[in-house]
Formats: C-alpha cells, sequence, structure tokens
C-alpha cells in the first residue's frame, strides 16, 4: 500500500516482519512457564495504519479489533485481509467505548508519542481491563514509566500504580518510514486486580510532585510541624524529593500528615 504518512497524526510505518512478529509474541498470554497459551483472548489493536502489525496479529490471536482515526486507512484495511476475523473501526481510540469488548482482549499497537500517557490511563483505567497491553511508544517515556524509587516520576508512579510494567524489546528509529527523531521501544503491561493505593493517596502524591525538583517538604500543603512529625515518626529524611518514594510510602506518609 502506498498511502502517504500524515505527519500531524504521528504516523511512522514499520515494515520489519520480524519486529512485527517480536511485538506480537509480546501481546500473547503466557501460562506458568512462560509458553504462549493454546487458546488467546481477542486482540484490540490501536492505530494499526498500513496492517503490517495486524498480519502479524492475526496469525495469533482469533480476532483482532482495530481502531484507527485516519478515514482512509480505516476504510482500506479490510481490504488486506479478507476472509480473516478482523473488525476496523473508524474511530479516535480516546473516544472508543472499551466496554463494547465484553470478552477478555488484549491490547497491541504502534502509538503516537504525542498521545501516549492518555492511551495508557484509558487502558489502565477502563472497563474491562485488557489482560495484558504491548505499545511501541518513544524509547525515552518507555524508559521513564519502568523508574522506580529515586528516579520516579508522577507518570511512573501512575503507571504502576495501576499494572505491573516490564521492558520489550528496542526499536531504532531507522526502522521507520519515515524515521521519526527517536528510538522506540515495547512497554508491557499487566493491570493490576487493585491498585497498589488509594486514588486519594495518588491525588496527594500528585501535590508532592508539584515541583519535582524541589525537596518534598517544599511541595505538600501542610504546616512545616505536622510535616516534620509525619517524617520523624516514619524515619524520613528531611532531604528527600518526591521522586525519592515508593507508593508504600506515599501510603504511609499520606496516613500521617491527615490523621
Amino acid at each position: 500500500m502506498s498511502l502517504q504518512n500524515n505527519k500531524s497524526l504521528g504516523q511512522h510505518w514499520l515494515k520489519d516482519r520480524s519486529i512485527l512478529d517480536e511485538i506480537a509474541d509480546e501481546a500473547l498470554l503466557l501460562d506458568s512457564d512462560g509458553v504462549a497459551l493454546d487458546l488467546q483472548p481477542e486482540c484490540l489493536e490501536i492505530g494499526p495504519g498500513l496492517g503490517t502489525l495486524t498480519s502479524s496479529l492475526l496469525r495469533r490471536f482469533p480476532k483482532v479489533t482495530a481502531v484507527e482515526f485516519d478515514p482512509k486507512l480505516a476504510h482500506n484495511l479490510p481490504n488486506s485481509f479478507p476472509g480473516k476475523n478482523l473488525t476496523v473501526i473508524n474511530e479516535d481510540f480516546l473516544q472508543f467505548d472499551l466496554a463494547k469488548l465484553t470478552e477478555p482482549y488484549v491490547v497491541a499497537g504502534n502509538i503516537p508519542y504525542y498521545i501516549t500517557k492518555p492511551i495508557i490511563l484509558k487502558l489502565l483505567e477502563s472497563a474491562p481491563k485488557p489482560k495484558k497491553i504491548v505499545l511501541l511508544i518513544q524509547k525515552e517515556v518507555a524508559e521513564r514509566i519502568l523508574e522506580g524509587p529515586g528516579k520516579h516520576t508522577f507518570l511512573s508512579l501512575s503507571v504502576q500504580n495501576l499494572a505491573m510494567v516490564e521492558a520489550g524489546i528496542l526499536v531504532p528509529k531507522r526502522y521507520f518510514t519515515p524515521p521519526p527523531k527517536v528510538d522506540s521501544a515495547t512497554l508491557i503491561l499487566t493491570p493490576r486486580a487493585e491498585p497498589l493505593v488509594s486514588p486519594a493517596v495518588l491525588r496527594f502524591a500528585k501535590q508532592g510532585f508539584s515541583n519535582p525538583r524541589k525537596k518534598l517538604l517544599k511541595n505538600l500543603p501542610y504546616s512545616q510541624a505536622k510535616l516534620d512529625q509525619a517524617f520523624s515518626e516514619l524515619c524520613f529524611d528531611q532531604n528527600l524529593r518526591p521522586s525519592d518514594l515508593s507508593h508504600l510510602e506515599w501510603e504511609q506518609l499520606f496516613q500521617k500528615v491527615t490523621q
């Protein structure tokens, strides 16, 4: 297919079959020994574009539902896979109602960099939740989401609160047409049955990240005496920055200053 990419939609075509197959393999559900299950669920693909990843997904999953924003691409995609169990929906994924998916499903997609965060949070806050999510995103963003205490951002804290995160494969920019300015990587997310901390704790943490470079004590809207007491009781160093705390430590601090 020779359709021209739409720069405003962040379209970069990935056509290397071995890489596409690796991404599709990452989306498979595995048993306790790490072997792909014989019976796989439906796969929801975000932004199928020319259908290069769709092709790999259709060989692994019994059904693929592809949500494509570009009307020309959405119109042409079914013609590339006659007789396959493929449903193409021409819609903005951020407006797509995930409740339409009544059976268990996994998610895969090469998504535009500029809407990475809202797509991830939509999937993790959805009902029903996907069993697994594999997204090809900007490498630096994937690395930030994978960070732990000491290098946490509010994004990594938010995502890890709702899902277990793993690093997937690295995809250098030269494999895309046209090449983007940065390398990409897959991020593998397994949604949690329950979040690590409550929404109230996460809102509290967001206050703490209001100025990430400042000491945490300077960011929280509580009296110095209250904060000093909480830090002392928890044996927290007063030089801590927001990036240093784990989910459990945020919860402990929240309970101390709000009790």
